[in-house]
């Protein structure tokens, strides 16, 4: 089992910003769906490997050059923009139900990352961002001596250094 840091003030201000959009919004069209008063976010999945994590964010219909990855402070965020197709005008019936616009989704990561060597890929509409564990993040694991192999006939006592 994986612990994931749980972010709880992150939950009140995604709150806060679709509120703030819902009172800010001149046209808001009462009818609307969730989604689209609150603008558009893509699905993402997150999983942690033993020497990385691996985030994958369906963006069907962004194109590669419109899209942005970047951590800073121990945050990833992804920017980008699904923009519009160009449509004929028509006195027919329209009903558009895809999402499009701009979104950014930020993600708070539960251990260092190491900057240097973050990949990402994108085909077929997915995103697959890998962001290496630094090596102090990795689980390491530790050898335990008997008593008699350390020389000493009680518990390991860590030696304490004093600062100067």
């Amino acid at each position: 089992m994986n612990l994931a840091r749980w972010e709880p003030f992150q939950d009140l201000l995604t709150l806060q910003d679709r509120m703030n959009r819902i009172i800010n919004e001149p046209y808001l069209r009462l009818n609307a769906p969730v989604e689209a008063v609150g603008g558009w976010f893509p699905p993402v999945d997150i999983h942690e490997e033993p020497e990385r994590i691996v985030l994958r964010a369906e963006l069907p219909g962004v194109g590669r050059d419109d899209i942005e990855v970047s951590v800073d402070n121990g945050t990833l965020t992804l920017r980008g923009e699904k923009k519009q197709e160009r449509r004929e005008e028509s006195d027919g019936a329209c009903r558009q139900e895809r999402f499009y616009g701009s979104f950014t989704r930020s993600f708070v990561l539960p251990v260092a990352i190491d900057p240097d060597r973050i990949g990402a890929t994108y085909k077929d509409g997915i995103l697959e961002v890998v962001l290496p564990k630094a090596e102090e993040a990795k689980p390491k694991k530790i050898k335990i001596l008997g008593a008699e192999a350390a020389g000493q006939s009680g518990p390991v006592q860590p030696k304490v250094r004093a600062a100067s």
